[in-house]
């Protein structure tokens, strides 16, 4: 995805909790709650499918300001979830590339589930974040989530972790 907006804008707005709860599928409700998160912060999401309510606990587990950070699931319905987003300068313009790798819980049941429903539903609730990220970043709304906000936290940054095997990939961008 291209957005006609510099790239530490892009950047910040894609870190913003206020702009992902701003999407409504998603509050936060424990750990960094609004503003900002940064390297090794975590996140709790309560979300709401249908009638059914559910929590995603997140790490920031990769930091390297303004061009790739990496959240992970570190609790929640997944037997694994990695989200990479990467930020690159192009020709005046910010582009936003998504990597996201996923597995279900274990069993038929949930390989036919990765494959027939939460990938759709990912990649579905991927664009909508990303379209809302550039209405934002191209307009004056991106003061609304970034003005009054702390300084990131510009060094690079590496938690350690295990790696996701036998997961489906999204990539948008």
């Amino acid at each position: 995805m291209m957005v006609n907006a510099p790239v530490e804008r892009c950047f910040k707005l894609a870190v913003s909790i206020d702009l992902m709860m701003a999407t409504g599928n998603y509050e936060a409700v424990a750990g960094v709650t609004s503003g900002l998160i940064g390297p090794g912060d975590t996140v709790t999401w309560q979300y709401r499918r249908l009638v059914r309510k559910g929590q995603h606990q997140s790490m920031i587990e990769v930091w390297h300001p303004y061009t790739h950070f990496r959240d992970i699931m570190i609790e929640g319905p997944f037997k694994s979830y990695e989200h990479d987003h990467h930020f690159a300068l192009m020709n005046d313009a910010t582009r936003i590339r998504d990597e996201i790798r996923f597995s279900a819980a274990s069993g038929m049941l949930g390989r036919l589930r990765e494959k027939h429903v939460l990938q759709r539903n990912l990649t579905k609730l991927l664009h909508q974040r990303n379209a809302l990220l550039k209405q934002v970043a191209e307009s004056d709304r991106w003061h609304d989530f970034l003005d009054g906000q702390s300084e990131l936290d510009m060094r690079a940054f590496q938690a350690p972790s295990a790696s996701v095997r036998d997961a489906h990939s999204i990539y948008a961008g």
